[in-house]
Formats: structure tokens, C-alpha cells, sequence
């Protein structure tokens, strides 16, 4: 049995433990510095949990002693703090960040480590970089990589069309931050918000734009292999032109915190979610220009008895599924491992991997695609 440890109590870190524990092959202690969070973690012989300040290093690296891994399902803001822990631990250490810098110095922190150093092992980033890839190689040459990926309300209710269903923190991170891709062979950093696209999924209309983050490694490892490559969230149409008379109108985007509670005290939480996976890839293959597509729908559901959001299911299992992988052996062991060097076959085919595929979530049919 493997004994890790889990930071971060949250809507995530609460689906994290439940799928690992229920295994029967990994105990899990989960620490949180709130102890109203602990509370609401159902209970199971495999779980322990436990209070935790991240920012005392010393208490943090003493609860690394003797784990297999440690999971890192806090706010951006701790990545560093808790990473260098593990590099002193010597333990394998995953998260599900969407923060370039904070990626960039888990990077530093990753060379000539005794351990593995997995970063953004979520949704996006993460599964849709291992989708994204796995299509990649299907061509000889490589035009075009496009990435959609959007948690949504099933039913929504408000003038956003939205409702808060994972980390507030990312939220407004992903859509104030620069965002990376490569523009006719050339990496970039392109704004948030901009370059906006609708496509039809199912007789349902989306628009797309820009958002920082869910591109995670692949900019250098597909860098000088083809031609452009983005990440754009999905949203239903309107979204974005109000975001964009908020955060960029108003200056909004100047006053992170008040943004925050703007969002938490406006916009209600929802269990009724539905995540949207849409990657197509273009470019030349046995002598001709070609284009596959891998597109998903994943619905909030019951997941052994506990009934979690899509976000849940498919963040969580992303990150369980890396870990399980890496205690098989299917990953490197040591130094940092990025997420397109996951098989998407040991992916897909991993107990907590499976909850992508198309038994359980819903194989789509992509309509149309045009810029605005």
C-alpha cells in the first residue's frame, strides 16, 4: 500500500482522497489549515486527516517523511512552497497548478531531484495535453493544434451563463495572465479574452477565447514542430464580452482580490456541471492534409456512492491517475515529467483514467467552427 499525502481540502482534494482510498491501495493522509474543511471529508478507514500550515516548512516537510507522494490540491500561491518541501523530502510530488511561474519553479526544483516532479496533472492543463499529443502523432507533419476545454453549468441561470465550479484563484488567474502558444511557427505570449470563436457541439453554441495556463508544457515540446498551437476556454456565448468590460474596462483585472469576491459572493456554486474536451489536430499525413478530433462531454454523476461535479471527476481523476501510473512504473521516476510523456493508452486505460473515456462520458458531435 502506498502512503501519500494530500494538501488541500477542497471541492477537489475532497474527490481526490475518496478515488484513491477507495482502491484499498493507498492510504491518504489529507491535511488542510481549515479545519471546517476536514470536517467535510467522508470518513473511510484509509484516510487520515490532519492540520497543516503550509507555510511552516518544517511542519510540512516532517509530514512528507515516509509518503510515496505528495499532492498538491491548494491555490497556486503555495506551488513553491510546497514543492521545495518535497524536493527536501525526496518524494514524488504532482499538482494541478495552471500558474506558468509557479510551473517554472517547480522546473528549477525538478533538476537532479531524486523524485519526480509531475506538475499541472488536472483537465487543463494535463489530460488535454495527453490528448492533444497522442493526435500529434498520428501525422508526419503538423499544421495546426487546437485545445477547448470548458466547466459549465448544465443549466444557466445568470447574464455570465456561469457558475463557480472549481478554484476561484484560477479562475482569475487563467483569464488576466498572458497565455502562451506558437503563431506560424513562432512561440508568443498572446492576451486573455481575445481571439474569440463559436462552434456548435450537439445543436449547442459555444464561444472560445483565450485563457493562461491550459497549454502547460506543450509550447516547448511541440515548439519548432508545428505551425500553431492554442488553448482556449469554452463558454456559452456572451461570456467573454462581459469579462472583458470587468476585467479590462473597469480594471477589474488590476484588483485580483475584490474580482474574487465579486465571483464568490455573486455567482452561486452548482453540482449540475458539464465539462467540454474538444481537440483537433490538422496537418499532413500519408501525403495528404488531414484533421482527427477528440471530443467529450462529462456530466456530474455518482462516483462509488458520493455524487461528484464533472469538474471533480475529471480534475481528480486526472491527478490519481498520474500518481497510479508513476506507482506501475509507467512514468520517469526522477526529475520532472511533463504531461505529454504520459501514454494516452495507459492513460485512458488506468482505472481513474477511465473516467474519460466513452463509456462514461459522452462522445460529441462538433458541428461547425468560425472566428468571430
Amino acid at each position: 500500500m502506498h502512503k501519500v499525502l494530500l494538501l488541500g481540502a477542497g471541492k477537489i482534494g475532497s474527490a481526490i482522497v475518496q478515488l484513491l482510498a477507495r482502491t484499498g491501495d493507498y492510504h491518504v493522509t489529507i491535511a488542510d489549515a481549515d479545519q471546517a474543511n476536514l470536517d467535510r471529508i467522508v470518513a473511510h478507514p484509509q484516510i487520515d486527516t490532519t492540520l497543516v500550515d503550509v507555510n511552516d516548512h518544517h511542519a510540512l516537510v516532517n509530514l512528507m517523511q515516509g509518503k510515496f507522494a505528495v499532492l498538491n490540491a491548494c491555490p497556486y500561491q503555495f506551488v513553491a512552497k510546497i514543492a521545495t518541501a518535497a524536493r527536501e523530502a525526496e518524494i514524488h510530488y504532482f499538482d494541478l497548478t495552471e500558474d506558468v511561474e509557479s510551473t517554472r519553479i517547480v522546473k528549477g526544483l525538478a533538476e537532479g531531484a531524486k523524485s519526480a516532479f509531475v506538475p499541472q496533472c488536472g483537465l487543463a492543463p494535463g489530460f488535454i495535453s495527453i490528448v492533444a499529443y497522442d493526435l500529434a502523432k498520428h501525422f508526419d507533419t503538423l499544421h495546426t493544434v487546437n485545445m477547448r476545454v470548458g466547466a459549465l453549468p448544465q443549466f444557466p441561470t445568470n447574464a455570465l451563463k456561469y457558475n463557480l465550479t472549481w478554484s476561484t484563484d484560477g479562475l482569475v488567474n487563467e483569464y488576466i495572465n498572458p497565455c502562451e502558444a506558437i503563431v506560424h511557427g513562432q512561440m508568443k505570449e498572446v492576451p486573455a479574452l481575445e481571439e474569440l470563436e463559436h462552434f456548435t457541439v450537439d445543436g449547442q453554441e459555444y464561444e472560445a477565447f483565450n485563457t493562461s495556463g491550459g497549454l502547460g508544457t506543450l509550447c516547448e515540446t511541440l515548439d519548432g514542430k508545428v505551425q500553431n498551437l492554442n488553448y482556449r476556454t469554452a463558454r456559452y456565448p456572451g461570456h467573454r464580452d462581459i469579462m472583458k468590460i470587468l476585467i479590462k474596462d473597469l480594471r477589474m483585472g488590476e484588483r485580483k482580490e475584490m474580482l474574487k469576491d465579486m465571483f464568490e459572493h455573486a455567482l452561486p456554486m452548482t453540482t449540475q456541471d458539464v465539462v467540454l474536451i474538444f481537440v483537433t489536430v490538422t496537418g499532413e499525413k500519408n501525403g495528404r492534409y488531414s484533421q482527427e478530433s477528440y471530443a467529450r462531454k462529462v456530466y456530474a454523476r455518482d462516483v462509488d456512492g458520493l455524487h461528484m461535479t464533472g469538474i471533480q471527476i475529471t480534475t481528480a481523476s486526472g491527478i490519481a491517475a498520474m500518481v497510479d501510473l508513476m506507482a506501475e512504473g509507467k512514468l520517469p521516476n526522477k526529475g520532472l515529467v511533463r504531461q505529454e510523456e504520459c501514454n494516452f493508452s495507459d492513460f485512458i486505460q488506468n482505472r481513474f483514467g477511465r473516467n474519460y473515456s466513452a463509456a462514461l462520458a459522452k462522445a460529441v458531435e462538433v458541428e461547425h467552427v468560425a472566428a468571430a
